[in-house]
Order: structure tokens, then sequence, then C-alpha cells
């Protein structure tokens, strides 16, 4: 028997098998869903709110600072590519390169929080309260349960700084950095939908 045949007998490697598996702790996972339950039940209130009287808040939608809430979505968006980017640098073994990522990303938060803080210094000054109207009940209490979120956001993505500083993150240690991407993008997300509906649809 040849070299050509004895080759041709020898059985095939098995196929290179990619297991499943889901992103982070699962934990984090049911407490963001919950999360989401909880924003979806705010804004569907506030679309609700809103069909009853939509002349009252499509008029005090007008006073609210488009721009700032324009490039505090920039900021967010910014922030979750800096997060990916130091997912996968962790992936690849290079946490002080994920570190400068998550340095990058909380820069952006901190922006965001910086525009927002200056926001509600503005509302607060024209005498702007939860009491105002049903429209300023819900541009306060939606935004400023957003704002808390990226607070902890913020204190989650110090966290992960710190690790990847230490190089604890690698590709078989990812659990942590992957629940922390997870809540990040979350926060994201619901800001997708929050800004939008507050800031823009008429």
């Amino acid at each position: 028997m040849d070299a050509t045949t004895t080759v041709a007998l020898a059985p095939a490697p098995p196929p290179e098998r990619h297991d499943a598996r889901l992103a982070g702790d699962l934990a984090i996972w049911i407490f963001i869903l919950a999360e989401l339950l909880a924003f979806g039940v705010f804004f569907a209130a506030y679309a609700f709110a809103r069909a009853n009287d939509p002349a009252l808040f499509a008029a005090e939608q007008l006073a609210l600072n488009r721009s700032a809430g324009a490039i505090n979505t920039v900021l967010l968006l910014t922030a979750s590519y800096f997060v990916v980017r130091a997912v996968h640098a962790a992936e690849a073994g290079r946490g002080h390169r994920g570190a400068r990522w998550l340095l990058a990303a909380l820069g952006c938060a901190a922006g965001f929080v910086a525009i927002k803080l200056a926001e509600y210094a503005a509302a607060f000054e024209a005498g702007i309260s939860l009491s105002s109207s049903t429209f300023h009940m819900f541009y306060l209490s939606l935004t400023f349960f957003h704002f808390m979120h990226v607070l902890l956001g913020m204190v989650i993505l110090g966290a992960l700084w710190v690790n990847a500083r230490r190089g604890r993150y690698d590709a078989d240690n990812m659990n942590g950095i992957e629940s922390g991407a997870a809540y990040w993008h979350m926060v994201d997300l619901v800001w997708l939908v929050l800004f939008p509906l507050v800031y823009v649809i008429r």
C-alpha cells in the first residue's frame, strides 16, 4: 500500500466545535432584562400620556436642548464602541490596551454626565420641576432614571479599567469584562429609545 492510499484511508479529523456561550454572567442578563422591563413600562406610560395631550407635549418638547441630546447620543455610542474594543483587546491578551479603551469610554461617559447636569441646571433655573407639567414629570423622571444608570455604568467601567490594568482578563477569563460591557450596552440602548421619544418625536 503506497503513501497516497494510506493518506486516503486515514480518518478525517473531527470538525472543530464552536460551543455557543452566553457572554457574561447569567445574573447580569437577568438584571438587564428587569431594567429593560422597567424602562419599557416608563416608555409605555409616556406614550399613553402623550396621546392624551399631544399639544402640551409637542409645545414643551420645543424647549428641550436637542443639540445637547444629540451630542450625548454620540458620546454614548462612542463609549460603546470603545467598550467593544476593550473586550476584543482583553480576549487577545492585551489587557493594558483594553484598559486604555475603557478609560476612553469613561471619558465619554463623563462628558454625557456633564452635559446632562448642565441641562438639569438650566431646567431648574427656569423653574421646571416634576410638578410643572405632565411632560416635565416624565422628562425629568425618565432622563434621571437613565442618568443614574449611566453613573452606575461609570462605576462598573472604572472597576473594569482597574482589573484590565492588572491583567486580570484574557481569553480564559472574560466573564467580568463581558458582564460589564453588556450592562453598558443596555444603558446605550435605552438612550437610543429615550432620546428620539422625548426629544425628537412630535
